[in-house]
C-alpha cells in the first residue's frame, strides 16, 4: 500500500510517497517558496506558491519512485502552524497569508491579549497566553487595516486547511493544528465564539470557521482535477493531516506519555505527549492538542 506525503514548511514543501507495507520511502521531492519580509514584522506568502510547490514535489516524488501514481491509495498533509488564510464565498484566496512568524499584528495583539485579562486570563480562557504568531491577531490585524478585504471572508482557514480544501474542496480543521489559532480553548476542544465576537460582533467570522473533524476522520477524496494535476489515483482519500508539530509527535512515536521531541527547523520546538490537558502558567509553554485525542504541550 503507497501514500503519499506533504509537508508544507515556512521555506519549501517536501513530499514523500510510502510504501508502508515494507515500511520504506520509495521517493522523495521538495520546491522552494518564497517569502514576503518587510520590516515592521511582516512575514507573508501567495498560497499559489504552495500549491505549485506541492505539484511540483508530488511529481518529483513519483519520478523518483518510478510510480505513475495510480496505485497511491491516500494523502496526508502537515503544514506550518498559525497561519492565516482568507477566501471569498467562491473559494478565492483574498490576500497573501500571514504566517506564523508574522508579527506585524503585534499591537493587536496587545489588545486582545488585554481583553482577555492579560497573560493570566488568557491563560485561565483559552488554556495558552496568546502571542502575535497566533491566527487571532492576524484577523483583527485585516479587519483594522484591510476593511475591504474583511468584508469579503468566507472562510477562515490555516495553512494545511487550505491545502485540504484545494485537495478536497471541503472547507474542515483539525484538533491540533485548531488549538493553535488563539480562538480555540484547548481544554474543551472547542472555538472560542465569543472572542471571535470581540472582533467582529457581526459574526461573520464564526460562520466562516471550517468544521472541527477528528484526527481519524478522513476530510474526502481527491477532486478529478486535482488529481489529474498531481498525476495520482483519483480515488485516493485525503486524511485529517495536522500542524507541522503535531504531525511530527507521531512521526517520532510521540504519542504517549513520556515521550519528548525537539524539531530544529526555521523554528525550534520542544513537546511531549500528554493524556489530559497540562496548562502552565507560563506563556512560553502553549498547551495545544495533539493529533490523536490527546494534548502536546509545547516551548
Amino acid at each position: 500500500m503507497k501514500f503519499l506525503g506533504i509537508d508544507c514548511g515556512t521555506q519549501g514543501t517536501k513530499a514523500v510517497i510510502l510504501d508502508v507495507e515494507r515500511g520504506v520511502v520509495l521517493g522523495e521531492g521538495s520546491a522552494p517558496h518564497p517569502l514576503t519580509e518587510a520590516a515592521n514584522g511582516r512575514r507573508e506568502q501567495n498560497p499559489a506558491d504552495w500549491i505549485r510547490a506541492l505539484v511540483a514535489a508530488t511529481r518529483a516524488a513519483l519520478a523518483q519512485a518510478g510510480s505513475d501514481g495510480q496505485d497511491i491509495l491516500g494523502v496526508g498533509v502537515s503544514g506550518q502552524q498559525h497561519g492565516l488564510v482568507l477566501l471569498d464565498d467562491s473559494g478565492k484566496v483574498l490576500r497573501p497569508a500571514k504566517l506564523w512568524c508574522d508579527t506585524e499584528s503585534t499591537p493587536e495583539n496587545q489588545r486582545l491579549l488585554e481583553h482577555l485579562g492579560g497573560v493570566e486570563g488568557s491563560i485561565e480562557r483559552l488554556g495558552l497566553a496568546i502571542a502575535p504568531g497566533y491566527t487571532v491577531s492576524k484577523l483583527l490585524w485585516t479587519k483594522e487595516q484591510h476593511p475591504e478585504v474583511f468584508d469579503q471572508i468566507a472562510q477562515v482557514l490555516l495553512p494545511h486547511d487550505y491545502l485540504n480544501f484545494w485537495l478536497t474542496g471541503r472547507a474542515v480543521a483539525e484538533y491540533g493544528d485548531a488549538s493553535g489559532t488563539g480562538y480555540f480553548n484547548v481544554r474543551t476542544r472547542q472555538y472560542d465564539l465569543e472572542l471571535l465576537r470581540h472582533i467582529d460582533p457581526s459574526g461573520r467570522l464564526e460562520r466562516a470557521l471550517p468544521v472541527l473533524i477528528e484526527a481519524d476522520q478522513p476530510v474526502g477524496r481527491l477532486r478529478p482535477e486535482v488529481a489529474s494535476q498531481l498525476g495520482i489515483n483519483p480515488q485516493a482519500l485525503v486524511s485529517s493531516g495536522g500542524g507541522d508539530n503535531m504531525m511530527g509527535a507521531l512521526g517520532t512515536g510521540n504519542s504517549r506519555a513520556g515521550q519528548i521531541t525537539l524539531s530544529l527547523g526555521t523554528s525550534g520546538t520542544l513537546y511531549g505527549y500528554s493524556d489530559e490537558p497540562r496548562i502552565s502558567d507560563h506563556p512560553a509553554v502553549a498547551g495545544f492538542c495533539s493529533s490523536n485525542g490527546g494534548w502536546l504541550p509545547l516551548i
